[in-house]
Parts: C-alpha cells; structure tokens; sequence
C-alpha cells in the first residue's frame, strides 16, 4: 500500500522567501500599491507630527503664562490677624509628588531699600525687601538681566539682587563691588538685577537678599511669606486641593492658595481637541491603506490563478497557499508602512522648521504606524489569501 508523503513545512524564513517571490515578479504594481500604502501612512504620520509641533508650540507659550504656576500665601486667623506659615512649609510641599519646584519669598516688613544712606527714611519708592530661595528665578521663570543670582555662598553675606522695577527706581543700571544699596542701616552690594517678572510681579519691585543674610543681618524670623508651586500640568487641581494642608497641617483655614490661571484650562481644552483630531485622522489614513492592500492581494489572486493550480498539484497545502498570499500581503504592508513614516517624519520636519516651531513626532505615532500596517496589511490580505487556498488544482490550471 502506497504512503503519502507528508507535505513539506514551511520555516520561517521560507515564508519570506516565498512571499516575496509574489512581490518581485510584479515591481511596478508593489511599488504603486506600497506607494499608496505609503501615502496614507505618511499623512497619518505628518499630519500627528505637525500637530504635535503645533501643541508644542502652543504649550509653550502657554507656560510662559505660567498655567501650572500656584502661590501659597499665609491668610488671616480666626481672630483676624495675620497668620503666618509654618518654617517648614517648603520643605513639606517640595514632598508633594507632581511638585516640580517650589521656592519661598518672606517680607521683611518695616526694612527698605535706599541708593543712599542720606535719604528720608519715609521715602520708600514702593520698594520692598524680601528673602529668596535659591530656587527661585526657576519656580517663576525668572532670569538674569546683569550679573549673577544669589548661591549658597554669597546667600549668606550682605549681597541682594534687585527685581526690573526695583533697579529702575534706584538708578541702578550695574552691578559690581561698587554698587551698592542701604537695607536696615547697612550696606548690601547688588550682585544681580532681574528681567521683569510677569508672572511674579511683586517681584519686580523687591530686593532680593538670601535667607541667611536676612537672618544674620535684618532679623527674619525664617516665615515665608508667599511660596511659588510649578506642578505636573495634568496634576495641577489636584495639588491645589492639598496644598493648604501640606503647608500648614494644623491650620490649613489660614492659608490661601491661587487658582489656576484661565490659560491653564485652555491649555487642557487644547490637549483634548487635538487627541480627538489625531484619532480621528489616523483612522481615516489607516482605512484607505488597509483598502489598497485588499484590492492589490485580491487582484493578485485573480491573475495568478494558474501559479496557484501549479503549487497545488505539485504538493502545496491549501495551508501553504493562504501563508504565501498572507506573508505578501504582510510585506507589501510593511514596505508602505516604513516608506510612509520616514516621508511623513520628512514632512513635519520641513514643515515645523518653516514655523519656527520645534519639530515633535511622538514615539507612539511611529510605533503605532508601523504596527497598524502589520495589522491592515494581515486583515486585508486574510480574504484573499483564503479565497487563493480554497481553490482546487483543476480548477485554477483549467483557468485561462
């Protein structure tokens, strides 16, 4: 009695191999079919790069608004006085985990600042002497416009830095061993002078000197008077909720907290529109790629009906049959895939450098291109290679 010998399997390498023998007999229409592929996957990827360029854009010009900027300022006591923090309210609230930063300013009530020695005592110019963390310019987004900022060394000998208006107001257009100020009946030498504030406008009109300076030299009790919070943007409500009781556990009714700025809302509302844009065009792509592997594959099976009816009569399983037109189907995916996501990465590169925008193609867009023309490229060939392998070796050779 006569064995039938088992068919042959296919290893993977094998699948390639023969998957792409389909693809090579035929480069003209693969190219046309991956460059529609490709198309489709390029718009996706340009498309989600240049808006995640442009939300990039936007978020930063929202920060500089300081949207997930918060103080922490000491409020009044149940008998109506003037409450203070808590000497470690900082360091508590540098311990919430969305902080980003934290920095504390504390007035040095009835001590101002004169360019001279000489001048009335009662003539302040609305200026106003307060300690500074180091952290502080950061936490605010300050910066420097001549000179240096305060550090752990000169923090604590008698240098200030002075705020824009503070600067202006005293004449001070330098810095330098010579330049120096009248605080509390001594002399402090200006080692900096900031650029303006907006988003600390106090600031602005402030002599800035170290936290140990204004111990040792002016008699700060060590209370800060207002603490400026940079949050997570996404954490920003929640941290406001446990601020008040972070910084003053025992008291948390007398502390006041600021709300999140309008720009802040905006910036969420934005983040929301532009996931719903993004999802929405990247379906849209994905449906027109996954349609052109479908009508190539089942063309392909339609021409090749006699190859199909070779394989078969000389031993191919219909299991064979469906792996081969699957595997092409896989590669042509793949080819427009890869093709698509480097055009589209071209793309919003050029785009965004016309813009002055900073060029921004999440990981996620990439990756997710690359796996949804796996996943089309394997749906849309599934039918055809089905329709291949059910085909019977005398019907396909009897095919003209």
């Amino acid at each position: 009695m006569a064995v039938t010998p088992a068919p042959a399997k296919l290893h993977p390498s094998d699948v390639i191999r023969v998957g792409s023998a389909g693809l090579r007999t035929r480069p003209l229409r693969v190219f046309l079919s991956a460059l529609g592929i490709a198309i489709g996957i390029a718009a996706m990827t340009s498309v989600v790069g240049i808006s995640s360029s442009s939300r990039a854009e936007v978020d930063r010009q929202l920060a500089e608004l300081g949207t997930n900027l918060l103080t922490v300022q000491a409020g009044t006591s149940i008998d109506g006085k003037s409450a203070k923090l808590p000497l470690e309210s900082v360091r508590m609230i540098s311990r919430i985990g969305p902080i980003l930063d934290a920095a504390a300013t504390g007035e040095l009530a009835g001590t101002n600042v004169y360019r001279s020695d000489r001048i009335p005592e009662v003539e302040t110019g609305g200026l106003s002497v307060q300690a500074a963390g180091l952290e502080l310019p950061r936490t605010i987004g300050a910066s420097i416009a001549r000179g240096t900022w305060l550090n752990a060394a000169t923090a604590n000998y008698p240098t200030v830095v002075l705020g824009a208006a503070a600067a202006r107001r005293l004449g001070i257009d330098t810095v330098g061993t010579g330049i120096q100020v009248f605080i509390g009946r001594r002399w402090f030498t200006v080692i900096g002078i900031l650029t303006a504030t907006p988003l600390a406008p106090e600031v602005d009109s402030a002599a800035l000197i170290g936290w140990p300076a204004a111990h040792t030299y002016l008699g700060f009790d060590g209370h800060p008077t207002t603490i400026y919070t940079r949050s997570e943007d996404a954490a920003v409500a929640a941290v406001r909720a446990v601020l008040p009781a972070t910084a003053n556990p025992q008291r948390p009714n007398e502390v006041k907290v600021s709300r999140p700025s309008d720009a802040w809302a905006a910036r969420q509302a934005t983040a929301k529109a532009f996931t719903g844009l993004l999802l929405g065009l990247g379906a849209v792509a994905l449906l027109v790629g996954g349609v052109g592997v479908a009508n190539t594959m089942v063309i392909s099976v339609l021409e090749r009906r006699p190859e199909i009816g070779l394989r078969r009569s000389l031993g191919a399983t219909r299991g064979q049959i469906r792996v081969q037109f699957l595997a092409e189907a896989v590669l042509l995916s793949t080819i427009g895939g890869v093709g698509g996501v480097l055009i589209g990465i071209v793309v919003t590169t050029l785009y965004a450098s016309t813009q002055a925008w900073p060029a921004v193609v999440p990981a996620w867009a990439t990756a997710g291109a690359l796996g949804a023309t796996l996943l089309i490229g394997m749906i849309a060939g599934l039918y055809p290679a089905v329709r291949a392998a059910r085909l019977s070796p005398t019907e396909a050779l009897a095919t003209p």
